[in-house]
């Protein structure tokens, strides 16, 4: 008779658009019929990519994973801004750009690159008095939000057409690549926001070995029968 050994297991996932990363951790749930499941970084739902979610004796990995250096690619528009510094809130013009040169773009990311102080947006699930700042942005109130040391390693331009900029960019954990975009949209005082974002690496995980989520669960119901 063999020993039953304690169950664990990491799930690598290309979070689908317009999925909450709960959704994610949810579905994996259900599938699996554990409750001990849960996600080592969460991605915004405008967001897709890598995710990790890690099941059973696995999750206490999860600060581990959490804390490994981020990529990410997406791209940023310029000349206006949002909100929320995404496509959750619609966009508001600021400033023609079109005498934005990439000699510009350049000074600005290099002035953006390494060790930065960085304010989280406000539409961000950061506690502050013990609440999610976005439930008071939502409600209009104002929250005093206090800048962050983080440290962005690489931020390369990797295409700039019209007045949009493609990027790739590698960083520490709690680095908001949203609050990047304003701060680059400060920078040239023309207004940025983010118009999409894919989470390509967690440390060592690339989004390359990630499952598509719907046949990983299937494949996840189906090996559960069998057992």
């Amino acid at each position: 008779m063999q020993d039953q050994k304690p169950y664990g297991e990491i799930f690598l996932i290309n979070k689908p658009l317009e999925w909450t990363s709960f959704d994610v951790v949810k579905k994996v749930r259900n599938a699996l019929k554990i409750k001990k499941v849960g996600h080592a970084g969460t991605l915004d739902p405008l967001a897709t990519g890598l995710l990790i979610v890690c099941a059973g004796k696995m999750t206490k990995q999860i600060e581990g994973f959490m804390g490994k250096e981020k990529e990410y690619t997406g791209t940023f528009v310029i000349g206006a801004t949002t909100e929320s510094f995404d496509l959750e809130k619609p966009a508001i013009p600021v400033a023609d750009p079109s005498h934005i040169t990439l000699s510009d773009v350049k000074t600005a990311v290099a002035e953006l690159t390494g060790d930065i102080l960085q304010i989280p947006p406000m539409h961000s699930a950061i506690k502050v008095d013990g609440k999610r700042v976005y439930e008071s942005a939502r409600k209009g109130i104002e929250v005093k939000m206090n800048p962050r040391a983080v440290q962005v390693r690489e931020f390369e331009i990797t295409r700039f057409e019209g007045n949009e900029l493609d990027f790739r960019i590698s960083c520490s954990k709690g680095t908001y690549i949203r609050s990047i975009a304003r701060d680059l949209g400060d920078k040239l005082k023309v207004g940025a926001y983010m118009s999409a974002l894919c989470r390509t690496r967690i440390g060592e995980f690339e989004l390359k070995e990630a499952h598509e989520l719907i046949p990983l669960i299937e494949e996840i119901k189906a090996r559960h029968q069998v057992q």
